[in-house]
């Protein structure tokens, strides 16, 4: 980070009188204006979906001019029927900030410099050009965002898979959301939740596994408040490995040790069996029983290869299996007590009840990431709670476009928009819609995002551009890959709006445009696609990172595929994009229909909506009387025996800590755009390590001391939160990544689930010493 940014941000919290935060009306947040300079009944309002989190929730932009000067939320929208969180709030201030990139730039002389933007966008086509003619079309790559919108997938996706040839095109939901597809595909043979957000309102109990919904989605959260307060009956259950707001908020919290969730899902089914409280009917007609490999790795190494096999089981094996997960085995491992893990059966078990389960990234980065979200399923599929509502179990996302940009349209290595490379059907049907030959779509799969990290370190790639992500501050291992991307002979090109720790490595720097400056769609949680029009006008030379990618391509010769207008290419696209999902089981909403609601549910079929699939009464794909799980081959869910396997690394006498990371409710990721509004860096502005008080008694640590962190890969340095908003138990630290000059993932191990190859962030061990 450059002393400049880094005086700049801190100036920010410094300057309250540029917060602008005004409440001059209730539930609107004026931007960057005083109350005497607001033209009085001159705001026109746009709506448009926030630009934060997974939950997709509907704003109202208020525009002066070319200006944007004001949110609210939009009742019209069913998300969040017109609450906003802080970040949603102070959204359009993230437009604003002083030191926004407007101009492309490149590096000469060892400096990034102002440069045209042809001359840049020249430069990226060229050394993509010599790089495949030197060392191949896989020495080239792209790595993207569950930020970018569905039509920036698309356009990365049919460049390089399709035009190049190569599978080398990964986005950051591999780190975020991957377990929770592998989750999807293993257990019902097609991916996105079931449910929906109107589970909220339907269900008696919920159930958070290791998932803080009340800074990570707080608005999901608060429908789930308003309903406990309208019944007085529901239940909110915390299950987690820290204390949070969540558990404050919640009806009973209960800590697990780190990776133990494994044992106790198994148990909890267990429980559920002893007491004859399984489903029969559902069971017998709907589920199939599966186990797979066992003792698979972590993926630490270099050239880590793994794939799983199923085999089919019966009820007996699997009732066998959950023997050695009695509560009283799994109190021993996992610190919950007997008593609990019986309570937690006993709600699910419960006939009367109606059950949502909600996980995020607790889950989900987990070395047996694949593993836990089967075992949720297990769970709900046993008592027949799923696919009606009030009963899910659902996935939550993290980014606003993680489901609809990466997952729906395939930007992972082996990903197709509605396949996978390695099925010859998949590849005709994409290179029919996307005009190029069949051979051009190669049928391996390539580099996931550790593997693909690691191959630039290594050399096998030697272009890469990263397009609204910032990997410099969020890989973990962060030393190496950092290090492997500034090596000789590589060459990064970083699309960005702010300057980054990872647009500081970069060769050519592209502005890109945010998204109410340019027009697109985003995909949220609840299988929700959400159009948002361009709403002003893009500052100085910044584009939107869609047409980057066009102008790319026409230059390398590829204008057949790309043969948009500038006037119509959204619309163009999204037109283009929905031949790969023309079917029931995931037909996307027409252009005009998206952009006349706020959002629409896919499968949209006849005119309606999805909002609880594989069940016939809601969902058009669904053949028969009561359910069909109509992705997999048996029509059947799939029960998977899916055993506890310790994490990667726990701590040891030399490191007796565990070391867990997140976010905080003020920021988002990593603090890139949040950090640059002024009250929300205020409130926040730098991370902290929290400690338990008995840890940091023994330790002589109190709050605000300066506490050194130190695992086998770095350290860094940071300042004691004690008793603060959170509290881990005793042998746990956790730290908040948002601050890049708290580079915690220089600590972090980059081990991963081996199916679905998601990083764990939340498990390795670490020693604390006073600074």
């Amino acid at each position: 980070m450059s002393i400049t940014r880094r005086a700049f941000i801190k100036s920010l919290a410094l300057n309250s009188a540029v917060a602008a935060a005004s409440t001059l009306f209730p539930g609107i947040i004026f931007a960057g204006w005083e109350k005497t300079d607001l033209p009085s009944g001159m705001i026109d309002w746009k709506k448009t979906p926030c630009r934060f989190c997974g939950t997709g929730c509907g704003l109202l932009i208020g525009v002066s001019g070319d200006r944007a000067v004001a949110v609210k939320g939009d009742p019209n929208c069913s998300v969040n029927k017109g609450l906003c969180c802080v970040k949603g709030y102070h959204s359009v201030q993230i437009l604003y900030g002083k030191d926004r990139i407007q101009k492309a730039l490149i590096r000469k002389n060892g400096k990034l410099v102002e440069a045209p933007l042809k001359e840049a966008l020249d430069l990226v086509a060229s050394k993509m050009q010599e790089t495949i003619e030197k060392q191949g079309k896989d020495a080239v790559s792209i790595y993207g965002s569950g930020q970018w919108s569905i039509p920036d997938g698309y356009a990365a996706s049919k460049l390089f898979k399709g035009c190049i040839g190569t599978n080398n095109v990964e986005a950051n939901a591999r780190v975020c959301m991957a377990s929770a597809v592998t989750g999807f595909f293993t257990s019902f043979g097609l991916d996105e939740p079931m449910g929906c957000y109107e589970d909220i309102d339907h269900a008696d109990v919920f159930i958070t596994w290791g998932n803080n919904m009340a800074e990570m989605h707080p608005v999901l959260f608060s429908r789930m408040l308003a309903n406990r307060k309208s019944k007085g009956h529901v239940e909110i259950i915390d299950f987690a490995t820290r204390t949070t707001r969540s558990s404050q908020a919640s009806d009973k919290s209960i800590l697990f040790k780190p990776q133990t969730d494994l044992a106790v899902a198994n148990a909890i089914c267990y429980e559920i069996i002893r007491n004859n409280w399984v489903n029969k009917d559902f069971v017998s007609k709907h589920v199939s029983f599966h186990k797979g490999k066992t003792n698979i790795g972590y993926g630490t190494q270099d050239h880590f290869k793994f794939k799983d096999k199923a085999e089919t089981v019966d009820f007996e094996t699997y009732k066998k299996f959950l023997e050695d997960y009695t509560p009283e085995k799994v109190e021993k491992i996992s610190g919950v007590s007997a008593m609990d893990i019986r309570y937690l059966a006993a709600l699910y078990g419960d006939p009367d009840k109606k059950v949502t389960s909600f996980w995020c990234m607790g889950m989900n980065q987990h070395t047996r990431g694949t593993w836990i979200n089967n075992l949720v399923y297990n769970i709900h599929l046993l008592v027949g709670k799923i696919s009606t509502p009030g009963n899910s179990p659902f996935s939550l996302t993290g980014q606003p476009s993680a489901c609809g940009t990466v997952r729906e349209v395939g930007t992972l290595t082996h990903k197709l928009p509605h396949g996978v490379v390695m099925k010859e059907a998949h590849r005709k049907m994409a290179a029919k819609i996307w005009n190029v030959p069949e051979k051009n779509i190669d049928p391996k799969p390539t580099y996931h995002t550790v593997e693909m990290f690691r191959a630039l370190d290594r050399g096998d790639i030697r272009f890469m551009w990263i397009q609204v992500t910032n990997p410099m501050v969020t890989m973990p291992n962060l030393r190496r890959y950092r290090d492997g991307a500034k090596k000789d002979g590589r060459f990064v090109v970083v699309s960005e709006i702010y300057p980054t720790p990872t647009s500081d490595i970069a060769d050519v720097v592209l502005p890109s445009a945010l998204w109410i400056e340019r027009e697109g769609f985003f995909g949220n949680s609840e299988r929700r696609t959400q159009h948002n029009d361009q709403i002003i006008p893009m500052p100085g030379d910044t584009m939107c990172n869609t047409w980057q990618l066009i102008e790319v391509a026409r230059r390398l010769g590829f204008e057949k595929q790309f043969p948009w207008s500038r006037e119509t290419y959204i619309e163009d696209i999204w037109n283009e994009y929905t031949r790969f999902h023309d079917n029931p089981k995931h037909r996307m909403a027409p252009y005009k229909e998206l952009k006349a609601r706020a959002g629409v549910q896919w499968p949209f079929v006849d005119g309606m909506e999805t909002k609880w699939r594989y069940n016939p009464k809601y969902d058009p794909a669904a053949k028969g009387k009561d359910f069909d799980f109509y992705g997999k081959p048996d029509n059947r869910a799939w029960i998977w025996m899916r055993p506890y396997e310790p994490a990667a690394e726990s701590p040891d006498s030399d490191y007796p800590f565990w070391l867990n990371t997140g976010r905080v409710l003020e920021h988002w990721h990593t603090g890139s755009m949040t950090r640059r509004v002024p009250i929300l860096h205020k409130a926040m502005p730098a991370s902290y390590v929290e400690i338990n008080p008995k840890d940091a008694d023994s330790m002589g640590i109190t709050n605000g001391s300066k506490v050194k962190i130190i695992s086998r890969r770095g350290s860094v340095e940071m300042t004691a939160s004690i008793n603060g908003r959170g509290n881990p138990p005793k042998g746990m630290v956790f730290v908040p990544f948002f601050d890049e000059n708290h580079l915690i993932n220089e600590v972090t191990l980059d081990a991963f689930c081996p199916i679905s190859k998601q990083v764990d962030y939340k498990k390795c061990a670490v020693k604390l010493e006073r600074a």
